[in-house]
């Protein structure tokens, strides 16, 4: 098996080949992601800003239309993408980045996430359009049915399919989150003294088996209620180092936008924190990759751009709010000085508080994890249903795989396996990006054509049912 373990580290090395920038190595891919979020957020003339009323209004519109296809709300919808993208990046992605770009890297993951709204609208209103309505009411959806029926109506229909299979086997892969696991078994055992990995692993997949098991809206049920339980557990520890030294938080905020702009950050000056803020805010948004659309599918409503503003609030609650939050805290600590890491940062952070905070951080870690853990079981099936086809079967083989491989994620940090998820998951990004290119007219008429309809209320049009 040595060839291929040399063959996934040499992938994984392909994927993220970087080029030096001002003293910075800054990977290709996140290149590949973070340019149409500059590039759309100016062409759809900041529609972040201008429809951020609008996504708000749509997020908690209970008057649903009762003819809508979908199969749970838009708010949860958005919570089950949420859970997806809101994990252990938000907590340990904002620390690595302070720690190797300086304080100045986090006001550069403020401002790339919100860039990435528009990004995140763009991928989900393309998706709703396009996404397959079974005569049951249920829904197939995602970037691979984005591609293979909207290249399909454009008369591309076998370049759709392959372009879409191609996306689906990446999903596929990246679905299996064996770094959020490992991690959230190192965090947790850390702080309760809790040290076996196996029972960890199996009590871990047997949670994550009872969502999974349970269906889309069985999911939408759990994640309507994960997702501002561990938000709130989080935030309350980082408001609480923040309500402590209250007074500093001036000086605090002075230091992030100061070291942002000056020459003294601690990798690459000025330019090298901006290429470090870059990078985490594309990784924990995931604007670009496409995942959250397979969510977003599944919501009930007639407009294809309703769903696609509410979207957008995506980046903006994980990456605007809380990791920018995260980051104060952070600084107002000053553990970022030291010679702590990754998540110890915020784990001594959270320490300098009372020494059972760093368990009310486990707590979130853990929580973090299990819910990006259920979304991505969702995930990977609905690829792997476009890939082999849907039935109880075929989807039960998958849903037993998924669980099976959680505790792997606790007892073996498998280099080779990590390579290929970490290298899948990105991989991703290139058919999507290229999809949203293609259709950015249209999706920009789409968008533009909502907006008009609401300021004009009229009959929303239907989607028909596709197979």
């Amino acid at each position: 098996m040595d060839w291929l373990e040399a063959a996934l580290a040499d992938l994984n090395a392909m994927v993220f080949a970087s080029v030096p920038v001002f003293g910075v190595d800054v990977t290709l891919i996140v290149i590949w992601l973070a340019l149409p979020m500059l590039i759309f957020t100016f062409w759809l003339g900041f529609i972040n800003i201008r429809a951020f009323p609008r996504a708000i209004y749509d997020l908690f519109n209970t008057e649903q239309d009762e003819g809508a296809p979908g199969q749970i709300s838009q708010f949860s919808a958005l919570t089950t993408a949420l859970s997806g993208t809101v994990g252990l990046g938000n907590i340990a992605g904002v620390a690595i980045a302070i720690g190797i770009g300086g304080p100045g890297a986090a006001f550069w993951m403020f401002v790339i996430g919100f860039f990435a709204m528009t990004v995140k609208c763009m991928e989900v209103t393309l998706g709703m359009k396009y996404r397959t309505l079974n005569e049951d009411g249920t829904v197939r959806g995602g970037p691979m049915y984005s591609m293979k029926n909207g290249l399909a109506a454009r008369g591309w229909p076998k370049f759709g399919i392959i372009l879409g299979g191609i996306y689906a086997f990446f999903a596929m892969a990246g679905a299996i989150s064996l770094v959020q696991v490992n991690q959230s078994y190192v965090q947790v055992s850390e702080v309760t003294g809790f040290d076996n990995a196996a029972a960890y692993g199996i009590i871990l997949a047997f949670l994550v088996a009872l969502v999974v098991l349970g269906g889309v809206r069985w999911l939408g049920r759990v994640t309507s209620l994960l997702v501002p339980l561990m938000a709130l557990v989080y935030l309350a520890g980082v408001f609480t180092i923040i309500f402590l030294n209250f007074g500093e938080l001036p000086a605090a905020l002075g230091i992030i936008v100061g070291d942002a702009f000056s020459g003294e950050a601690a990798a690459g000056g000025m330019l090298g924190a901006f290429v470090v803020g870059m990078q985490r805010a594309v990784y924990s948004s995931e604007a670009g990759v496409g995942s959250a659309v397979i969510a977003h599918a599944q919501a009930k409503t007639s407009e294809p751009a309703s769903e696609g503003l509410v979207a957008l609030l995506e980046p903006f609650i994980d990456t605007v709010i809380i990791c920018s939050l995260g980051a104060i805290a952070i600084v107002l600590a000053g553990t970022y000085q030291g010679d702590a890491d990754d998540i110890a940062i915020t784990s001594q952070a959270f320490a300098q508080i009372s020494s059972w905070f760093p368990v009310l951080l486990a707590v979130a870690v853990f929580l973090f994890a299990y819910s990006t853990l259920c979304s991505w079981g969702f995930y990977g099936l609905q690829a792997w249903g476009y890939l082999v086809g849907e039935g109880p079967i075929r989807n039960m083989i998958y849903k037993i795989f998924y669980v099976v491989t959680i505790p792997v994620g606790a007892v073996l940090p498998i280099q080779a396996v990590i390579n290929l998820v970490d290298s899948a998951f990105f991989l991703m990004a290139i058919p999507n990006v290229i999809a949203i290119y293609i259709f950015a007219p249209e999706i920009r008429r789409e968008i533009f054509g909502y907006l008009d309809r609401v300021r004009k209320p009229a009959r929303a049009p239907q989607q028909e049912i596709t197979s």
